[in-house]
This record gives structure tokens, sequence and C-alpha cells, in this order.
């Protein structure tokens, strides 16, 4: 779907086929949405170049801009149960845990709506009677593609750095999770964002494809896995265009045997099981230290066969469904390959007996798996599912090798009571972003992303919002007399 946010289509843009979005908690259609491909996206993309070209939005002075971007984000406050009620539908995430994560999308507008009011540009000493200073602008048309896990929040991070910055934007979100994204736009445009500034076009491969290949699109942000985000940097790059690709995970959590067992896999369930473990930073690599490792595998075993499965509108619903079947599938299959490869199933591993209402929803246990050792399958790939995988080590030295033995370098969580040692051990860890005592905490002005296969650039912070924008130098001559270079009056340095 080809959609400004004042919801303009052109006839001759109009989809013949639609996809069916359905509720991953009992396979039951939600709504149909068209199935846009390469046309789309070059109808969006035409779109916002115009907008760029030759409307308001990125002429507006810098207050303008921040102040309709702080409306957007009460804009978003007041329709926020209706977003919660929505994303939860469209993904599966627990109610409870959507609430939590989506009230946080208003501080992104807010953040870099702050960014841009407090921007100064730089002025850079020199030699001579030169005055030399610096301006910020944007870089044209903006391509965001989001993924199904988070859609809101992910889109939220990108695309208010980008309006902050003076860009347009074509965003090209999850086929499977489009209506939250959708909602959004709606939001924006009642907010009063100008027509053209920011288009939805909801379509699969093909239009995500386009729009990285766009020659008119001037930066990519995109998360999703490690090959689509290879094939951006790759067709970016063919064009000099930016790119910052937020991609895979095999997040270690390492535990020391000062923390107590019960307390680290109370930890250990958070990082492993929230989202249904569908998260690129979610905790899948449990390194215990031996003296603490029967506990914890018992305690987090616990756990995991007590974490509350369902119905993800229900308030005390704890884990919901995987976005998909083929998504289930592909995880069982995996838990399969670790018990064939030697880890043993302490918990978990196989759809839980649910009601009538829920038993054609793609639902799996929480599940552990313990004894494993680092070159098993399922302590090297991405599992995207809510599976821990639980493996010993002894000291500190085996501890860092086993974390950074991985070609992902997203997240890394420690766990101990010894401070020395948990900064040590940080700044060891190959990887974006460390927790110490905790997972899954983010703030707007935290930059995020990864190294190695995990990505490149930064989303959040202040990194990403100078990164929606490029830098132009000027170097004004200030002296009265004429510039003589040939009459030998002029001194000076050249380049």
């Amino acid at each position: 779907m080809t959609q400004t946010v004042n919801h303009i289509t052109r006839a001759d843009e109009a989809p013949r086929i639609s996809r069916t979005i359905v509720n991953p908690a009992t396979g039951a259609p939600i709504q149909t949405v068209p199935e846009q491909g390469a046309a789309g996206i070059d109808a969006a993309v035409a779109t916002a170049l115009t907008a760029f070209r030759s409307g308001p939005w990125p002429a507006m002075v810098r207050s303008e801009r921040a102040r309709l971007l702080l409306r957007i984000a009460d804009a978003i406050e007041a329709a926020s149960e209706r977003l919660y009620t929505l994303e939860a539908l469209n993904n599966g995430r627990p109610i409870t845990e959507t609430r939590a994560q989506l009230s946080r999308v208003p501080e992104w507008f807010r953040y870099n709506a702050g960014l841009l009011a407090a921007q100064r540009q730089a002025v850079l000493p020199g030699d001579g009677p030169y005055l030399t200073y610096q301006q910020r602008l944007p870089l044209g048309v903006c391509g965001i593609i989001t993924p199904f896990n988070h859609p809101l929040l992910i889109l939220a991070r990108s695309v208010s750095a980008a309006l902050a910055n003076g860009n347009t934007v074509v965003v090209k979100p999850s086929e499977l999770t489009p209506l939250s994204t959708l909602a959004l736009a709606d939001i924006m445009s009642e907010a009063g964002l100008p027509d053209g500034v920011v288009n939805v076009v909801t379509g699969a491969r093909e239009a995500g494809a386009r729009l990285t290949q766009h020659p008119d699109v001037a930066k990519i942000t995109l998360t999703g896995g490690t090959e689509a985000g290879r094939a951006a940097a790759q067709a970016t790059a063919a064009r000099f265009a930016r790119v910052t690709a937020e991609l895979g995970g095999k997040t270690p959590v390492i535990v020391f045997d000062d923390v107590d067992p019960v307390d680290a896999a109370e930890g250990a369930a958070f990082a492993a099981f929230v989202a249904a473990g569908q998260s690129c930073v979610a905790g899948s690599r449990f390194l215990v230290q031996r003296r603490s490792y029967d506990a914890f595998v018992t305690a987090l075993s616990d756990r995991a066969r007590a974490i509350r499965i369902g119905d993800p509108s229900l308030p005390d619903t704890q884990m919901g469904p995987l976005i998909s079947a083929r998504q289930r599938d592909k995880v069982r299959e995996l838990i399969a390959t670790g018990v064939t490869e030697g880890a043993r199933l302490a918990a978990g591993g196989t759809v839980p007996d649910l009601p009538k209402s829920l038993q054609d929803g793609f639902f799996l246990q929480p599940t552990v798996l313990a004894d494993a050792t680092i070159d098993m399958t399922v302590a090297k790939e991405e599992i995207f599912g809510p599976v821990a995988v639980v493996i010993p080590f002894d000291d500190e030295e085996e501890a860092v090798s086993m974390a950074n033995d991985n070609r992902y370098g997203l997240g890394a969580g420690v766990w101990t009571l010894d401070i020395g040692r948990a900064h040590r051990v940080a700044s060891r860890i190959v990887a974006g972003m460390v927790w110490i005592n905790d997972h899954h905490r983010l703030e707007p002005s935290l930059p995020w992303g990864g190294v190695k296969e995990s990505g490149i650039g930064k989303d959040a912070g202040s990194e990403s919002f100078d990164d929606f924008s490029w830098i132009k130098t000027v170097v004004a001559r200030t002296a009265a007399e004429a510039v003589d270079w040939y009459g030998g009056r002029e001194q000076g340095r050249l380049n």
C-alpha cells in the first residue's frame, strides 16, 4: 500500500493483490492490506521526493519542526490504548509487555525534537582572515524498513530522527505486522505533518529490495536478518547512499557464581522469554559458572514452566505466540537439533495445551536446553524464539572467550556482584550493548547497534540523529583587501 499520511493513493497505483493479516494467537484473519511491490515503492519515493524538493517540511524553521514533533508525541499518547491493543493483536505480544514498551514511543519524538531545538552549528578555528562554519542539511528521502517484532518502537526511533532533520520518509513495515504503522501514519497526519512527508508502503520482499535499491533514496535504516542487511548494504554502497542496519544477534549472558542462582534465573527468564524470545537482543546463550550451574538450570526451568501462556489481550498473560506457524516450526526444528547434538531438554519444547480458541495460534512453551556446548548449532545460530541455551564455564577467561565466540555482536549481559569484574568483563565483550545485572533496558539517548554480523551504524542517540543529515563547510574571507595571489600579495596555505 502506497499511503501518504493524508491517505492519498492514485488510482493507477492501486495494487491488484492483497495480503491477509493474521492474528498469531488464533490464526484468524484480522484484515487485508494491499500488497505492493516495486511500483508502489517508486510511487512513494516520487511523492516523498516532491515533498522534499518543494514542500514546506525541509524549509520549515527548526523551532516549528520541533513543535510539530512534540504535537505528534502528544497525539501518540492520546491514542496509546488503541495502539497497544492493535499491536498486541497483530504481533501477539502480551498487552502488558506491549503497553510497557509502546508507552515509551513518544519519548523518541520528544528526544529528537529536543536535539533539534538544541542543535548548534560549529564554527571552526583556522588561520588567516577567514570565518569558517558548518551547516547540517537534510539528506532527502530516507527509507525505513521495520521488522515484525517491535513495529512501532523501532519505527519511532528512526522516523523521529529522520523527520527532526527535515527529511521525508518512505516506510516499509514487515508484511506480517503493518497495522500499527498505518495507525501511526494517521496520527501524524492528524497532528499536522505536511502531505507526502511520510509514506507507508505495505508489501514484502520485492518492496523492501526496491526501496534499498532506489536511486533517489539517500539513506536506508533497516532492522532485520543479516542477509537482508547484507543485501541492503551492497545496494546502498553501489550509489554511495548511507545505511544503518540492526541485524541478528546471539546474545551471551554470563552468570558468575557470586550471584544467587535463583535471582540470576529470574533475570535470565526476562532476558530470554520477553516477546517470546523474538528479539535480536534476547538472551539466548547463558554461560553459567559451574558451581552455580545445576541450581541455575533448575531455577530457570521452574520459571519457564510457570510462565502463563495465553491470549495476548488478557492482562495476566505473560507470553504470547510466535509470529507465524513457519517461525514456530523453525524454532522447533532447532530445538530438535539441539537435543540431537547432545543438549538436554530441561523444560518446554512443545506446543502448550490451550483453550480451543487458541489452538490454531502459533504458541510454543518456553524452552530450556541445558548441558550444551559452545559448538552446538543452538549455541551458534539465532533461534528467534523462547529458547534459553545453558552452557557451563569454569573461570572468567573461559566465559569471555565463549561470549565472543560467535559471528554476532549485538548485545550481551553480565551478572555478578563483583563491581570490578563486572566492568572488566563488560569491556572485553565484543558487542554494541552490554547490560550488567539486567537486560532489555533502552533509552532514546542510548546509541543502539552492533558489530560483526549484527550490523552497522547506530539507531537512537545523538549518533542516529546526526546521521540523518550531511555537513556543509563554508569558508568566508573577511579581509578588506582583494585576493591577489598571482600579484604576490597573497599569503596562506592551499589544499
